[in-house]
């Protein structure tokens, strides 16, 4: 049996036969993994950058919308790359799986390297538009500049890594991301204190990083290690391709692309109370990128599944895995949010020993986000369940929910009431707002689900 051939019938009874438990263990793990080393790389930047005052730590968190924009340029098509591969892998049709895979990697590059001319050409403009103050524009730019000339890298990482996990190779996505970020880490003491580079260095150490994450990641597809291949022959965007593509990765698109609308309305407002405020905020958000990437990864791990499940008629498989998952995802996040809690203040004086006012109101940013945890692991699950099942609305509305329709009505007004504490809050009262969109989409996907299993049932009596 040729290699190919028999990684495919491997993968095939791996999901379908695998306890579901263990299943999601082994999706999930690498993923789980590769979140926390990317926070863990993403929190040393700010770590070693704080030591150069409150004014270079909130130009690394302005950057952080940055990070959001090339995003942009890669989850559209990564995402739905995502979906749609699993569930042509569970239909047994590689030879589709393998354009679908070129096709998004090639235009992932391209609108990269779009966001990274652009924002090249319009630095300063940009900076200031992602929030920069007059006293931290100059860091800001400085980390920014480094980051723009890796953005095509960073994008087709991105799909490189979403559909490697969609043929069940989350150990190489794992390999793959989590090896830059630990060279990161190493990286950022040399480059911002012993070479003296400040947040340059810091900005060099990550698109280094990044660098050599994309030549882990391509690896196994140049050198047929993977059950797909990436080929300029099979670059071929049909409509019918882009359609499945662009319906499900709209939602991770909007997502990012809300994210960067609400970190640039936070920003603003935050950076006209204080850099203070800004840097708070930034902090905190960097600290729960570790509970959000377990759960994440969880989420990663556990659409393939569905997709895959969806696509060979394992209805039942579908369910299992469905409830295991928000089970797990809910009760960790519980205990995540109890320990984040207790121990929030000693987390952000971390970054903020010579700024009380930062420590204060960073503590309460977690603090507020961690009541809402278990909330947000249960509707994430809920959004990766409908994008495994290629329900374009249903994951277009919940993953737009948390830093959109649940976000923008309220930051001003909670500003406005509120001031600084009303800016810090808000993400965490957008959180406990998701759940009432959540609800609805979740009975829809479940009647949707029974209906499959009924008409199956029909058509095999």
């Amino acid at each position: 049996m040729p290699s190919t051939s028999k990684d495919t019938s491997l993968r095939q009874n791996k999901m379908l036969t695998m306890p579901m438990p263990k299943l999601i263990a082994s999706m999930s793990l690498p993923s789980i993994i590769a979140f926390l080393i990317n926070a863990i790389y993403s929190l040393a930047d700010t770590y070693f950058v704080s030591g150069l005052g409150t004014n270079a730590t909130a130009a690394v968190s302005v950057n952080s919308s940055l990070d959001q924009i090339i995003m942009m340029a890669g989850s559209l098509l990564a995402v739905g790359a995502n979906s749609y591969i699993a569930r042509l892998l569970g239909q047994g049709n590689k030879k589709k799986a393998d354009q679908v895979l070129s096709s998004a990697f090639f235009l992932a590059i391209f609108f990269g390297m779009l966001v990274m001319v652009l924002g090249i050409a319009f630095m300063t403009p940009m900076v200031r538009m992602l929030g920069a103050t007059a006293t931290c524009e100059k860091y800001a730019i400085d980390y920014a500049t480094y980051i723009l000339l890796v953005a095509p890298f960073m994008a087709a990482n991105f799909v490189m890594n979403q559909c490697l996990r969609a043929e069940g190779n989350s150990m190489l996505s794992m390999v793959g991301m989590g090896i830059g970020g630990i060279i990161n880490c190493f990286l950022d003491p040399i480059f911002i204190i012993k070479l003296n580079l400040g947040v340059a260095g810091a900005s060099m150490a990550t698109a280094i990083s990044k660098l050599i994450s994309f030549s882990i990641l391509i690896y196994p597809y140049i050198t047929h290690r993977s059950i797909l291949r990436i080929s300029i022959r099979n670059f071929k965007p049909t409509v019918e391709i882009m359609k499945q593509i662009v319906s499900v990765g709209s939602s991770s698109m909007f997502r990012s692309g809300l994210a960067v609308v609400a970190a640039i309305v936070l920003n603003n407002i935050a950076g006209s109370i204080s850099d203070s405020v800004l840097a708070g905020i930034g902090v905190s958000n960097k600290v729960m990128m570790f509970p959000f990437g377990i759960i994440l990864g969880m989420g990663t791990g556990f659409q393939p599944v569905a997709g895959f499940c969806w696509g060979a008629k394992r209805y039942d498989r579908v369910r299992e895995s469905f409830h295991f998952t928000s089970r797990v995802a809910v009760v960790g996040g519980l205990i995540m949010a109890v320990v984040l809690g207790v121990f929030a203040n000693g987390f952000i004086s971390l970054f903020a020993k010579a700024d009380p006012e930062m420590q204060r109101l960073g503590a309460l940013c977690i603090r507020i986000q961690c009541l809402a945890m278990p909330i947000h692991a249960w509707v994430a699950t809920v959004n990766m369940l409908c994008a495994g099942l290629g329900d374009a609305k249903g994951a277009l509305l919940l993953s737009t929910c948390r830093q959109g329709t649940c976000f923008l009505p309220i930051v001003h007004l909670l500003a406005y009431l509120f001031k600084a504490v009303g800016v810090v809050c808000v993400q965490g009262v957008a959180d406990f707002l998701s759940l009432f969109l959540a609800i609805p989409v979740y009975r829809k996907t479940m009647k949707r689900l029974s209906e499959a299993e009924a008409l199956d049932a029909a058509e095999t009596a």
